[in-house]
């Protein structure tokens, strides 16, 4: 999909849905705020937050004393939601929308976060870019927390086709810039009360 493609699709999905509806919404994302807190970062760490837009994961970092967020993403629709939760605190975030697989960096950030943005990337070549685009953005000693649909995951989402992991796939594609902290399987219910496999990773970038 093209990126004026895909921003379309995620500009209809974040215009036509409250951020409370889509299948991925989390009320507290606790599994990516504990390794983010297990990374030991300090809070002054630039944080990039990938697929964020309409997130509460920034209301958590913000809460917990992080104070330099950067949130991408495809779809300006999707910071509405957030800068409308977040009231005059958003003016402490810096919103960057952009498509992941064509996104230069602007400085070294010290730990990525994307929960489900890299599943959608089906195309080998998308999946190439994205890790381009973390190796721009990551230094030696930098953070990613990376969480995607797991191998027993839906095979589609919000009506795209999806790309599951393995720890070993996940291995595979990222093994090489990035070594593997931890890995755990989540089951995470939607809010029309389906249930979706996830695979949450953390890796530290190798020296």
């Amino acid at each position: 999909m093209t990126f004026t493609g895909a921003q379309r699709h995620w500009e209809h999905v974040y215009g036509s849905k409250q951020s409370t509806e889509v299948s991925w919404y989390q009320q507290k994302p606790e599994r990516s705020l504990q390794l983010i807190r297990d990374a030991g970062v300090s809070s002054d760490t630039p944080i990039i937050d990938v697929g964020g837009g309409a997130s509460t994961l920034v209301d958590h970092l913000l809460d917990d004393g992080y104070c330099d967020i950067t949130v991408l993403d495809i779809a300006a629709s999707a910071f509405e939601h957030s800068h409308a939760r977040l009231g005059s605190r958003a003016d402490t975030v810096e919103w960057v929308v952009a498509d992941v697989t064509r996104f230069e960096a602007p400085r070294a950030f010290g730990l990525w976060h994307d929960r489900a943005v890299l599943h959608f990337l089906t195309d080998a070549d998308d999946r190439q870019r994205y890790l381009q685009a973390l190796d721009r953005a990551l230094a030696p000693g930098s953070y990613l927390v990376l969480s995607t649909f797991g191998p027993e995951g839906p095979l589609k989402c919000s009506g795209l086709d999806v790309r599951r992991y393995d720890t070993d796939m996940m291995s595979e594609l990222v093994g090489d810039l990035f070594e593997l902290r931890s890995e755990e399987l989540e089951t995470h219910t939607t809010p029309g009360g389906s249930t979706q496999q996830f695979l949450y990773t953390s890796w530290i970038r190798r020296g």
